[in-house]
């Protein structure tokens, strides 16, 4: 049986490069080698693409760099190939499927998926206006507005806004008051987002989400409790059941996500029958209205108060380290991490792109 060949992009400019390596490690472990030659491409923090053929666990530890060689993706549909440059020379090696496991900014906000889709190479994951929507969380709230689904109360501005600081946070003050979460608008893994109390740390947390993006959004805090679904498929998606997050910190952070033991998930979630349909009926709603395809993790609050389950963010390209929520969902519903990369591959391979030609 001649095996496609599967190339793994990792890396990436973004703040979520080390996550980006986390996931490429354990996707290229779980890919059947069988089925499928997989090639890793490597993208470095300052972006130099690379193609690395070592240990797996370089990848992860950062150490890759050291024994990789120049290659790219040519933009070339009539190639559909990766040119892997060796003393000068130029080798074409024809590629069936890429898998872009690049986290946040160049990676999971359209970019990628905008060269995939001019080299006419099949790729897992959403397509390039989804990605882009769904990296941005003033969009995603629109979409989501627009679908009625419901969705914390929120504003957003510029960064050129800062100039008048006090006008800001009397916006804040009057529509969302205290605690509030200030976020920049197109980061994920909770990267450079901040709760604020009161107006000094309100502030604070306005000028850290600034450093990483020109838009800024500030949502309400919701008291409750924190889950998450996977969602899995193209024209016809299929919901995993649903986990609930339980933060070491005071909310899921960066650290709480990647560094602190004490941070649980717990699957399946504690909740009746119909608060789980109820999130998955969403987490379908949402997925669609966005244009998905491939994957995405869809995650929710359930307001103590009410029991009110509002949509929080949606993420095209979720962590698939060893202790992230969307491959234990799936493999709490009976699906193996190497099923659910055989998928992806599979969905990537049949997708309608919508490309013209």
């Amino acid at each position: 049986m001649n095996r496609k060949t599967v190339i793994v992009l990792f890396g990436g400019q973004s703040s979520e490069h080390e996550v980006s390596r986390m996931s490429a490690t354990t996707m290229i472990n779980e890919i059947d080698s069988k089925k499928y030659q997989v090639i890793p491409v490597g993208i470095t923090k300052e972006g130099e693409w690379l193609v690395y053929t070592g240990p797996t666990e370089h990848i992860k530890t950062g150490q890759w760099e050291k024994y990789a060689t120049p290659a790219i993706i040519s933009p070339d549909a009539k190639q559909k190939a990766l040119l892997k440059i060796v003393n000068g020379h130029v080798k074409v090696i024809p590629v069936d499927v890429v898998i872009p496991a690049l986290h946040g900014a160049w990676g999971e906000d359209g970019t990628i998926q905008g060269l995939l889709e001019m080299a006419r190479i099949p790729y897992v994951g959403c397509g390039v206006l989804s990605s882009a929507v769904c990296m941005d969380k003033v969009f995603t709230k629109l979409i989501a507005k627009n679908a009625a689904v419901p969705q914390a109360k929120y504003i957003w501005f510029q960064k050129e806004e800062l100039e008048d600081m006090d006008k800001l946070v009397d916006r804040v003050e009057k529509k969302l008051g205290y605690p509030c979460f200030v976020k920049p608008a197109n980061t994920g893994s909770s990267v450079g987002i901040s709760k604020a109390k009161n107006k000094e740390t309100l502030v604070n947390a306005i000028n850290l989400a600034a450093e990483y993006d020109r838009k800024i959004i500030v949502e309400e805090a919701i008291i409750g409790r924190e889950f998450e679904c996977s969602v899995l498929g193209n024209e016809a998606p299929v919901v995993s059941g649903v986990g609930e997050v339980l933060p070491a910190a005071e909310f899921y952070d960066y650290d709480a996500k990647y560094n602190n033991s004490e941070s649980r998930t717990v699957i399946p979630a504690p909740i009746t029958a119909e608060e789980e349909k109820t999130i998955r009926k969403i987490a379908a709603k949402i997925y669609q209205a966005v244009d998905g395809s491939g994957l995405s993790r869809v995650d929710f609050f359930m307001e103590e108060e009410t029991g009110r389950v509002l949509f929080n963010e949606i993420n095209t390209m979720p962590g698939f380290t060893a202790i992230s929520m969307y491959p234990m969902l799936w493999e709490t519903a009976g699906v193996t991490k190497a099923e659910l990369m055989d998928c992806l591959i599979e969905l990537a391979l049949t997708r309608d792109n919508g490309i013209r030609g």
